[in-house]
């Protein structure tokens, strides 16, 4: 059998290429049809609520005129009718209806979002990285924290209580408490309280002078050590009395050396607010009345934070808080001022 070969068409001719301004133009629309941002799909959305242009503009503050050009010019970016007006009200077309869909999400979402910041104005929220030294940060800083965010439960806090230097910038701290002379460069310091380093013992009395330390069982938060040399300073007349010490007892934590003090086992050289609840329940007494230790790094505790233009609001309030709570004598458990013979 032969087959009959079919004679083939020529091909259609299809559409003409677009010349270079065509493209262009095409491109335009299309992406005119893509601009429609989350201020469009609101407005949008508002005047579906509303069910005329009427009742929308009276809803907005504008003119019916200026909603119904609002909405040509939407309907001009997406390039497509969305709105079939009637002298009454209004009806949607289809592609009306897809977009009112996605609109509607995006007017719940704004309407929340003005509600959570009407509701937050004036409250404090978010994450502070905090810092201090451990004793002070244990002793005063948590009892003040707890009330502080019982006022603001909003605010979350992660603390780092720690002896080694921090890099405040670059481990993202926000406050900062310190033992300090000389804070760093580009931080406010703003003295909270002052400090005393003291000697502190279950005792019956106190010693006459620092010279008597060489008979004490001393415990000292240093690593351990052979018979040492302090000199004490008197807090009126100036004297510098030097004593040597034999600890009997070494330790990288003033908790722990408190609390063998508090059991009878020797005299802690601490920071006054470290042992403020055990002076006034009378589980320890003052040995030294009147002396101190001098200490290198000083003798006032200091909130360290950006300065205000760059720190936090939530930054800024927790230290007035705590700066407050210590002027008043709010620090150690809450329990009254510091200690006797603090300066």
């Amino acid at each position: 059998m032969t087959l009959t070969k079919t004679a083939e068409k020529p091909p259609r001719p299809g559409p003409p290429p677009r010349g270079p301004d065509e493209a262009t133009h095409v491109e335009r629309r299309r992406s005119a049809r893509l601009a429609l941002d989350a201020n469009a799909l609101e407005l949008f959305a508002r005047v579906v609520a509303a069910g005329s242009f009427a009742e929308a503009a009276r809803r907005l503050g504008l003119t019916r005129a200026a909603v119904s050009r609002r909405i040509a010019a939407i309907e001009a970016q997406a390039g497509v009718m969305l709105i079939a007006r009637t002298t009454r009200s209004l009806g949607l077309t289809e592609a009306g209806r897809r977009l009112a869909a996605s609109a509607r999400g995006v007017l719940e979402a704004a309407d929340a979002a003005r509600r959570g910041v009407r509701a937050n104005r004036g409250t404090l929220e978010g994450l502070l990285r905090i810092t201090a030294v451990p004793s002070f940060g244990r002793a005063v800083l948590i009892p003040i924290l707890a009330r502080f965010q019982a006022r603001h439960p909003g605010v979350r806090v992660e603390l780092l209580f720690t002896d080694r230097r921090v890099d405040l910038l670059r481990e993202g701290v926000d406050v900062a408490f310190r033992i300090t002379r000389k804070p760093p460069e580009d931080w406010l310091a703003q003295p909270l309280m002052p400090l005393r380093v003291g000697a502190y013992a279950r005792a019956d009395a106190p010693l006459p002078h620092p010279s008597a330390l060489v008979h004490e069982r001393c415990l000292l938060l240093a690593p351990a050590a052979d018979a040492m040399p302090l000199r004490w300073r008197h807090d009126t007349s100036g004297e510098i009395a030097e004593a040597q010490v034999l600890p009997i007892a070494c330790g990288d934590d003033m908790d722990t050396l408190i609390a063998l003090a508090r059991a009878g086992g020797g005299t802690v050289f601490a920071p006054d607010y470290c042992v403020a609840a055990d002076l006034r329940e009378g589980r320890l007494i003052d040995m030294l009345p009147g002396w101190r230790l001098p200490v290198a790094e000083g003798d006032t505790v200091q909130a360290l934070t950006l300065p205000p233009a760059t720190a936090g609001r939530t930054a800024r309030e927790l230290v007035r808080f705590v700066r407050e709570a210590c002027a008043t004598g709010g620090s150690p458990a809450a329990g009254g001022p510091a200690t006797q013979g603090a300066a």
